[in-house]
């Protein structure tokens, strides 16, 4: 027996202008100026005030020169059908005018040569064979971006072999690596691991009793020093405490990821530029928006003299229709460029001027603790804006503050119940328990364990497991490895 059943499903459809306006929201400043600048290159429609081109008007003179003798009626083209604001674009609905990487942010590179090639450069200061250089390049270009070389020596010698044609052994990729690679700047660089990336710095440093000491417990007692089992140290190597004092002290100089330091490096060197500031003005708070974020735009008005031109006009040639074609287009995507900036504009200032007010008590002393618990749905239901938009806004754009700049996103914390009962912000506890680690005795650190006892005697009922997660997100490692001599 056929069953026959009908399903009704809601879809909601994003038109391209609302994708392009959430684009917008989601930019920080500078990225929304990049995107600012693409819009005005590409639509001349679009002023900004400055002094246009002699040439534009020549241009567009000439355009609409035309020896044809085909004649269209004025009758045929309704101007105002062509500045209606109904109108979609058909470039602006067209998915190809936009590439495929609009959402990720346009930040500028770090100036000068980049890390690798720095590093190929330096190559060229060593006497080396064919062979041996085109070893050390391909070493070169396998180092990541903190300095070190992760793969087996065996799978960089089966890749040599594959991809550059070069048959050699273990044996030659190890002199390399360790005579040539080993060698460059900054030093560390091309290590395998932590401890050889440690050892090589040190003998690359002017030798003392202190730095051959670090050596031969790095070398030898690796693992002790790393999980700082101070006292077995001790016994193993028969020094002080000071020895052992000064040991940490000169190992603590040392650069564990020797390519992130370099300053040419590749990496994305963002700038943070504030998209908000508050400030303290006769003790309330004042909320502004960069004012990098309000461009000056305006509809060309040699565009729209264009157009006022062709209705005044009573023959029309083709060309002429052509032309009021592109220019309605380029008007229309215009006019609608300008209102989605103030959307943003209006966006932007009213979700964060929510966010000011409900944490309040933080803005006016910048007490953490003071932190009120906050999720994305508490702004979202007070705008009435859809929980997607602040978090556009929430995540990528940063405010100065008397206290900082910070990043939105940051105000933001789930909540639970202290001692009284009372909501409280996951944030503040995690201040207070980052404050009892820094004010703990070194020598004797407190365990996960009694953290949660201290956390509870202040009125935070906080389960080991969950202190151990609070801890881990503010990066601070366990008690063992929190002890000092």
């Amino acid at each position: 027996m056929l069953k026959q059943s009908l399903q009704y499903k809601l879809l909601q459809k994003l038109s391209p202008q609302q994708i392009q306006l959430m684009k917008l929201i989601q930019l920080p400043t500078q990225a929304f100026e990049e995107r600012l600048k693409q819009e005005i290159e590409e639509n001349p429609a679009l002023d900004t005030g400055k002094e246009e081109s002699d040439t534009f008007e020549d241009d567009m003179s000439n355009e609409y020169d035309d020896t044809g003798t085909e004649k269209i009626d004025a009758e045929d083209i309704n101007i105002d059908e062509y500045l209606s604001d109904d109108e979609i674009p058909s470039y602006k609905t067209q998915a190809n005018n936009y590439s495929s990487d609009d959402d990720e942010k346009n930040v500028p590179y770090a100036a000068g040569t980049s890390f690798h090639q720095s590093l190929k450069n330096q190559l060229n200061t060593f006497s080396l064979n064919d062979e041996e250089k085109s070893i050390a390049e391909f070493l070169v270009g396998s180092i990541d971006d903190s300095g070190y070389i992760r793969r087996e020596i065996l799978d960089l010698v089966d890749d040599l072999a594959f991809t550059a044609n070069i048959f050699t052994t273990e044996e030659k990729v190890l002199s390399v690596l360790k005579k040539v690679v080993h060698n460059l700047d900054p030093i560390g660089v091309g290590a395998r691991d932590l401890k050889e990336c440690l050892i090589i710095q040190l003998k690359s440093k002017e030798k003392n009793k202190t730095r051959a000491l670090a050596i031969n417990i790095l070398e030898n007692a690796f693992d002790h020093f790393v999980k700082k089992h101070y006292k077995k140290l001790l016994e193993k190597f028969s020094i002080s405490e000071d020895e052992l004092k000064e040991v940490n002290t000169e190992i603590s100089k040392l650069n564990p990821k020797p390519g992130s330091s370099y300053s040419g490096n590749n990496k994305i060197a963002e700038q943070i530029v504030p998209d908000f500031s508050i400030k303290i003005i006769d003790g309330e708070l004042d909320l502004t928006l960069n004012s990098r974020n309000v461009p000056e735009l305006h509809v060309s008005k040699e565009y729209n003299n264009m157009l006022k031109g062709y209705q005044e006009s009573n023959v029309k040639t083709k060309s002429q229709k052509d032309a009021v074609f592109f220019i309605k287009q380029k008007l229309d995507a215009a006019k609608w460029f300008i209102d989605a900036i103030k959307q943003r504009q209006q966006t932007l200032l009213v979700t964060m001027n929510t966010i000011m007010h409900y944490q309040y008590e933080y803005f006016l002393t910048g007490d953490e603790r003071k932190l009120k618990p906050m999720i994305l749905k508490d702004i979202a239901d007070k705008i009435n804006m859809d929980v997607s938009t602040v978090s556009r806004v929430a995540n990528s754009k940063y405010v100065s503050t008397p206290y900082g700049t910070k990043l939105i996103k940051e105000f933001f914390s789930e909540s639970m119940k202290n001692d009284q009962g009372e909501d409280v912000s996951t944030r503040e506890i995690k201040k207070i328990l980052e404050t009892v680690i820094q004010e703990e005795d070194k020598k004797k650190p407190l365990t996960d364990e009694k953290l949660s006892k201290i956390l509870k005697e202040k009125g935070y009922p906080i389960a080991r497991r969950t202190v151990a997660k609070y801890r881990e997100q503010l990066e601070l490692p366990v008690a063992r490895l929190r002890k000092e001599i």
